[in-house]
């Protein structure tokens, strides 16, 4: 949900290289590795929700909160524009929990 390059400025740089293998090969949660298309991945690259969402509208909720998610349980840190980006979309999700 969270790229390796936004994961690295969002603090895991300060990660062990074994703390970062971890968490680039997270199977313990769920929703940590989604599979999307080539052309999605492409898309998104390393972007947070300010400059990019899924291409399905349906899909926002589900994709802020488990981005919210996994930020919370790997203590990676949100910018600004991230914070608006999510909390804009949490305001159209009353039902979904991260």
């Amino acid at each position: 949900m969270v790229p390796l390059e936004e994961s690295w400025s969002s603090g895991a740089w300060r990660w062990t290289a074994g703390q970062r293998e971890a968490y680039a090969n997270d199977l313990a949660a769920e929703r940590s590795l989604v599979a999307v298309t080539a052309k999605t991945n492409r898309s998104k690259g390393a972007k947070d929700p300010a400059n990019w969402l899924p291409p399905a509208e349906s899909a926002h909720c589900t994709y802020a909160a488990d981005r919210t998610a996994t930020k919370l349980r790997w203590r990676l840190t949100a910018d600004k524009a991230e914070v608006a980006a999510l909390t804009e979309i949490a305001a159209h999700c009353p039902d979904t929990t991260a």
